[in-house]
């Protein structure tokens, strides 16, 4: 790394750090949630235009998406950097998405107005509602990300380290439907829906003794049908599917359907079956993790850690299944703090979260510096991507 290129990049950092702080501090003082976070897409976009990115509102058909360009050059790699925004319904910024943009806008400004050595693409994405309807599945459905060759974020955290894995998710909701009657004067005409919906719980957990270790399988009852003397004629519910592996997920899930099938058979009832939009796991480019812990290591950024080998489930694991990826995690927490708590909530816009973003924006801007500067690393950053992704679509 050339320390006088580096140097320039993280001076530019230091100076508008005020001014990163400030937009951070807003979003958290005005938290949005699911595709409604106008505020802090405004204030993020309006940055990026006043420092010369192409920006485009509302992409991916999500009203508060968006997508900021700058190349210099021709030809040069096609970099990257996606920002969360959004907050937790009735909490707020307890997960710490407020420091997200700020940190990466001023990473790319910083590439913009330093850097000019070789051709390069930097490309800002707003990506809203990963806390809820998957705001980056959709984007992907409508031709984001295809663009870049590489996808970075940032997330503050108890620690500084990057993910191995994440679980692929898939979600359902299922209507059983069946015939009312009086349990006790005519129970012979009844077919009870509700019954249908036990034994399909019943069968998960048979189906629970015959999956791979990392299989997660989840339900609960969402209508239970009304009073006990009557055969409840409609019964819901909701499941919840999770592997490290999205393509045994798929076997996983076909097994499930045949159980709602069965237990609809079962009990002379009938289903309906909604899939929500499925979560991937993401596919680990160690490489690329390695390469921003060096930067954060160069930093002397607190609390570095090995990386996290088990994480839940994110809609930034579809990106990381089509493109390489990698999330580093910035430590502006107390060690074993979780997430969405209020804890996360508190420290939002405390001097340590100010001191993550900065460094975020550093570790970010002194990767994409790396990545453009060597033209082997992306094609060996790529090699590794898809080698990785064909052991994993095998290993069943």
């Amino acid at each position: 790394m050339s320390m006088a290129v580096t140097d320039l990049l993280f001076e530019n950092i230091e100076k508008n750090k005020e001014e990163m702080f400030k937009a951070a501090d807003y979003i958290f003082d005005n938290p949005e949630s699911d595709c409604k976070e106008e505020k802090a897409a405004a204030v993020l976009t309006n940055i990026l235009e006043e420092h010369g990115f192409v920006v485009e509102k509302g992409v991916g058909k999500l009203k508060t998406a968006f997508r900021a360009v700058y190349e210099s050059g021709r030809n040069g790699p096609s970099i990257g950097l996606l920002c969360e925004y959004d907050a937790l319904e009735g909490i707020g910024h307890a997960c710490g998405h407020h420091m997200q943009g700020p940190a990466i806008i001023y990473a790319a400004i910083a590439l913009k107005e330093k850097y000019q050595e070789k051709p390069f693409k930097i490309v800002v994405y707003g990506t809203p509602a990963e806390e809820s309807t998957g705001g980056k599945i959709i984007m992907l459905e409508n031709g984001c990300f295809r663009d870049i060759e590489v996808a970075l974020m940032f997330h503050g955290g108890p620690a500084t380290t990057t993910d191995v894995k994440s679980m692929a998710l898939s979600h359902f909701k299922v209507k059983f439907t069946g015939k009312s009657s009086h349990a006790a004067m005519q129970p012979e005409y009844g077919r009870s829906a509700f019954d249908a919906m036990l034994l399909s719980f019943n069968a998960i957990e048979f189906l629970r003794e015959h999956v791979a270790e990392d299989t997660r399988m989840h339900y609960t009852v969402t209508s239970a049908g009304g009073p006990d003397n009557i055969v409840p004629k409609e019964a819901t519910s909701t499941y919840t599917l999770r592997s490290y592996n999205r393509s045994y997920l798929d076997d996983v899930v076909e097994r499930f359907k045949d159980i709602i099938k069965g237990a609809a058979l079962m009990t002379g009832t009938t289903y309906e079956i909604k899939e929500d939009r499925a979560f991937d796991n993401k596919i680990p480019v160690m490489k690329l993790n390695q390469l921003l812990m060096n930067n954060a290591r160069m930093l002397n950024a607190p609390s570095i850690s090995p990386p996290r080998e088990k994480t839940g489930s994110t809609d930034f694991g579809n990106v990381m299944y089509n493109i390489p990826g990698s999330c580093i995690r910035v430590a502006f927490v107390p060690e074993n703090t979780s997430a969405h708590s209020q804890e996360y909530l508190d420290a939002g816009k405390s001097e340590k979260a100010h001191e993550a973003m900065l460094l975020a924006s550093k570790i970010l801007a002194g990767t994409c510096y790396d990545i453009i500067n060597d033209e082997n690393l992306l094609r060996e950053i790529k090699k590794e991507f898809e080698e990785t992704k064909q052991y994993m679509s095998l290993k069943k």
